[in-house]
């Protein structure tokens, strides 16, 4: 029983040469890509990543732009009826007109930016924060209240602080509504 186990010369010797019963080395991958006599390896395996959103800045500018008009006009049609329907002299004295004075003009140009910093308040948090438009609707919510409740710490009639303090909340809530839609429909998953 020379050949036999163990023994040398038969089988489970290592001294034939046999590559097939030798380790590979520690540095040496075998994958499923790999050729004959070929070194190259498929890509390692990436798991799929979620999504990022992007924002459509066209889209949500030019609504932010629709929405500056549209608190502009809000704001020209409130002193409107508050001047012209409701006669309180809100704006200017009632000599001064439908539409009163200056302060009018001023309160339009004022809805405009707002509804333009609202929409780039918008733009940051699209890109940045989880739930963008939750956010926004607090801070233009609370920015609204703020604005609402500032006129009627005044010292001008009741009739004016109250109108002016409805104007402002009326702005306000089309602003955050008309954005927050716009915000929502800009974002887009990539």
């Amino acid at each position: 029983m020379s050949g036999g186990y163990g023994s040398g010369g038969g089988y489970g010797t290592w001294d034939r040469g046999d590559e097939t019963r030798r380790l590979p080395e520690p540095d040496q991958q075998y994958g499923p890509a790999q050729q004959y006599g070929d070194q190259s390896y498929a890509p390692e395996y990436e798991p799929p990543r979620a999504p990022k959103p992007s924002v459509d800045a066209g889209r949500l500018w030019a609504a932010g732009v629709a929405t500056a008009i549209v608190a502009a006009l809000i704001a020209m049609v409130g002193t409107l009826v508050v001047r012209a329907v409701l006669r309180i002299a809100f704006n200017g004295p009632a000599s001064s007109g439908a539409l009163g004075d200056s302060r009018t003009v001023l309160l339009c140009i004022l809805s405009a930016v707002a509804a333009l910093a609202a929409t780039g308040l918008a733009h940051l948090l699209l890109l940045s924060t989880p739930r963008p438009m939750t956010y926004l609707t607090w801070i233009v919510g609370l920015v609204t209240v703020v604005a609402a409740l500032l006129p009627l710490l005044g010292s001008a009639p009741i009739g004016e602080r109250v109108a002016n303090a409805v104007i402002h909340l009326v702005i306000g809530l089309v602003i955050s509504s008309l954005v927050a839609g716009a915000g929502a429909s800009a974002r887009r998953m990539r």
